[in-house]
């Protein structure tokens, strides 16, 4: 199959790490629970997804612990929020929405590096090495030591 995301250099970057050896986007990465074989595949980078929808994402992909993670981030925030005395509702309109936007900047920022170090916690690694090298060069996976 001809590869969309490439730009036709005859196999030198291949990655048909998909299911059945469909070609993936550059960054896009796929880690492998080695002891049962469930595969998974995620995005390395800003996550629009999770800026636009917010809660969904966790819960559609199953993961459950960034669910929370990210409930109880925001919860305490809005707690924190309306422990403050606003002059107007007005005003705390303003503020809740200027601080909701930059959450749900941060959650894009971060939620593609939460879902991947979780994974890695629960025994996942990278499939392969274009999928190790990509996690490296992004900081969502340690590089390993070189030996002396």
């Amino acid at each position: 199959m001809q590869n969309p995301f490439g730009n036709d250099d005859q196999g030198e970057n291949d990655n048909n790490e998909g299911p059945n050896g469909l070609p993936l986007p550059p960054n896009y990465a796929t880690v492998v629970k080695e002891d049962n074989g469930d595969l998974r595949i995620g995005k390395v980078g800003f996550s629009y997804t999770t800026f636009l929808f917010s809660f969904l994402v966790p819960i559609f992909r199953g993961d459950w612990y960034n669910f929370l993670c990210m409930i109880g981030v925001n919860l305490g925030i809005v707690l924190g929020l309306y422990s403050i005395h606003f002059t107007s509702i007005q005003t705390f309109s303003t503020v809740t929405s200027i601080l909701q936007f930059a959450l749900s900047f941060v959650w894009g920022y971060l939620y593609n590096l939460m879902y991947f170090r979780h994974l890695f916690n629960r025994g996942f690694k990278p499939a392969t090495q274009r999928s190790k090298d990509l996690l490296e060069k992004s900081g969502y996976l340690p590089k390993e030591k070189a030996a002396k």
